[in-house]
């Protein structure tokens, strides 16, 4: 079983975009509607969600 939960986590992260990156560009796209500030925001993603919580 622990194997299997390895396995699925290893093909989680390399699925490609995670959840806070989502999370952030989503946030960025209704705040700002610009796709550049949407791409930097997800790089930085949970940094930025927790940004945009604690400022709004």
């Amino acid at each position: 079983m622990g194997n299997l939960v390895y396995l699925y986590r290893n093909e989680f992260a390399r699925s490609g975009i995670t959840f806070g990156s989502a999370l952030a560009i989503a946030i960025s796209w209704s705040i700002n509607h610009s796709i550049l500030w949407a791409i930097l925001h997800g790089l930085f993603s949970w940094f930025y969600v927790v940004y945009y919580a604690i400022k709004y």
